[in-house]
């Protein structure tokens, strides 16, 4: 059943969620330590979310789709050092945000937008009884703007690109002869320290602001076990400590942070896989996000999450394709500063994946 392992997990992270908690992209999953021998990645995931609502603090009227679609990339290697060590780099976009409130909106000009790339570095450490742990560390580069209309303070902010370093510890156990895994992995912090070029009114803010924001840590426990010939049950549980997350507007002390969360977030995931044949494979997942507390900011207008998972995966030699889309129901959601309503948004997340071994 070892083979079922790596189509049906594979599957399972094939299309990342459009939305997790906070401005998640990517669960930041350690599966690809697990892969046997070398292994080549190469992903693409596609996100279009839908959120709208009504500005209800200004006047009656409709924000019309305030979230943009989005385009993530990665690459991932994994190598054998020997039978017991083996490593693995990863090349990805975990976090981002990009939403502008269109023309014909009482908010009309309103947008945040974060950017991030992630490397990180993972050596894994096998026992031999079953146990392995693993640890690395993670370079971050992060980049932000923002801006408000005259409505609601005419303020501009927009950064550098920062770089800096988090690392991840984890432990695993497993049972090859019934597909069986269980991986804990945790994610420090990453904190930035961003240099802030600022406008208010239409006026330069002299001389420019300091300020710094962390990247959550966070925990994950992901899970696999054979159930049936060829069936694999898979899942996870992640929390994330968002309350970290905020980003200021330090030129205008007058205003709110532009971000911040009330809670911390937890995301659970379950599937199934079904390998069909020695070239086609099938997976189905459910997942459900509890979101960062009520109200939020105008920049991220989105309670809790539920996401529905379909994935197919084609293996012929050495080489794996996967594809599979993702439907997000996103949850109610009101705005502190200008008591906007959001209700009845999705988001749709479609991906593909390349796998090669040698």
């Amino acid at each position: 059943m070892r083979n079922t392992i790596a189509a049906a997990g594979l599957l399972a992270m094939t299309a990342a969620p459009a939305f997790a908690g906070g401005i998640e992209r990517n669960p930041q999953s350690m599966a690809i330590l697990f892969e046997q021998g070398n292994y080549l990645e190469l992903g693409a995931t596609l996100g279009r979310p839908r959120v709208s609502g009504t500005n209800a603090g200004l006047a009656p009227g409709g924000t019309g789709n305030v979230a943009r679609r989005f385009v993530n990339g990665s690459l991932a290697f994994k190598g054998d050092i020997n039978e017991q060590l083996s490593y693995a780099i990863i090349l990805d976009q975990p976090f981002g945000a990009d939403s502008l409130y269109p023309a014909g909106s009482l908010l009309s000009g309103l947008s945040g937008k974060v950017d991030n790339t992630m490397l990180t570095g993972v050596l894994r450490y096998q026992f031999g009884n079953g146990f392995s742990v693993h640890g690395g560390i993670r370079s971050s580069w992060t980049s932000g703007a923002a801006s408000l209309p005259a409505a609601i303070g005419a303020y501009t902010l927009s950064t550098n690109t920062d770089q800096a370093w988090g690392y991840l510890l984890g432990v695993a156990y497993e049972m090859p002869e019934i597909a069986m895994r269980v991986a804990l992995t945790y994610n420090s912090s990453i904190k930035h320290s961003f240099t802030a070029t600022e406008t208010l009114g239409g006026a330069a803010v002299a001389p420019q602001n300091r300020f710094t924001t962390k990247l959550p840590e966070s925990v994950n426990l992901e899970f696999q076990t054979g159930i049936a010939e060829d069936t694999l049950l898979f899942g996870s549980v992640r929390w994330v400590k968002w309350r970290d997350f905020v980003i200021p507007a330090p030129g205008n002390p007058g205003l709110a942070s532009l971000v911040e969360y009330q809670k911390n977030s937890m995301t659970y995931t379950l599937g199934v896989g079904r390998r069909f044949n020695e070239n086609w494979s099938g997976s189905v997942s459910i997942s459900h996000d509890t979101g960062n507390g009520n109200p939020t900011t105008n920049l991220g207008p989105i309670g809790k999450r539920t996401s529905l998972g379909l994935g197919a995966s084609y293996t012929v030699d050495n080489v794996t394709i996967s594809g599979g889309v993702q439907y997000t129901r996103l949850g109610s959601a009101n705005t502190a500063n200008i008591n906007s309503q959001f209700s009845g948004n999705s988001a749709i997340g479609a991906g593909v994946r390349v796998g090669f071994r040698f």
